[in-house]
């Protein structure tokens, strides 16, 4: 009897205190990084869903140039094959993610480029609709992106914070990675006409 009372007791005191250490302030920010982590992937997957419409109304341009289609469908193909775990956010595997879907953007880029050297394609209604749902969606990505950025940051900066890092490492809870600017993203794009 004293011996279930005492277990009790310190059932109790452990609850307390990993409660008061954060654990459970850890736990509702793992999830919240998980939770942005989804929206990036549907802001993603919001945009790959997008491209067929878009390459199949750009076929109907009389001499399209068939190798930037092939470009952007390929390039679409890489980027939906990639799917990270949400609990192993690592820096590298959101490098390679990043790296997938900066193909496509660059796919998607050229693409809007050549299509703007045919005044009858631009001129139709899908093409003008599709284009303004894709410059709709990139700005999705960049909210996404963004709140996943912020979810990240707080998580790590509890995760690392004393005496939070203490039963951090306890748990298991490790740092995830952010997303980061594609290279070559500090310099403007030249435009020539």
């Amino acid at each position: 009897m004293i011996k279930k009372f005492i277990f009790g007791l310190v059932g109790l005191f452990a609850t307390l205190s990993l409660s008061s250490c954060g654990y459970n302030s850890m736990v509702k920010l793992d999830e919240n990084v998980q939770s942005k982590w989804a929206e990036v992937e549907n802001a993603y997957q919001r945009r790959a869903d997008l491209i067929p419409n878009l390459v199949n109304t750009v076929k109907g341009a009389a001499n399209f140039e068939q190798q930037t289609l092939t470009n952007v469908v390929e390039a679409r193909a890489k980027a939906t094959s990639i799917n990270i775990d949400p609990s192993n956010l690592t820096p590298e595997a959101i490098k390679k993610f990043e790296d997938a879907q900066g193909a496509l953007t660059g796919s998607l880029s050229r693409l809007m480029a050549v299509a703007e050297n045919y005044p009858e394609l631009r001129a139709t209604e899908n093409f003008q609709g599709l284009q303004a749902q894709l410059e709709g969606t990139e700005n999705r990505i960049s909210v996404s992106r963004r709140g996943f950025n912020e979810a990240t940051q707080q998580y790590n900066s509890t995760i690392r914070s004393f005496p939070n890092n203490l039963m951090a490492g306890i748990f298991g809870f490790k740092s995830k990675g952010y997303f980061t600017s594609q290279a070559g993203a500090d310099k403007a794009p030249e435009v020539k006409f």
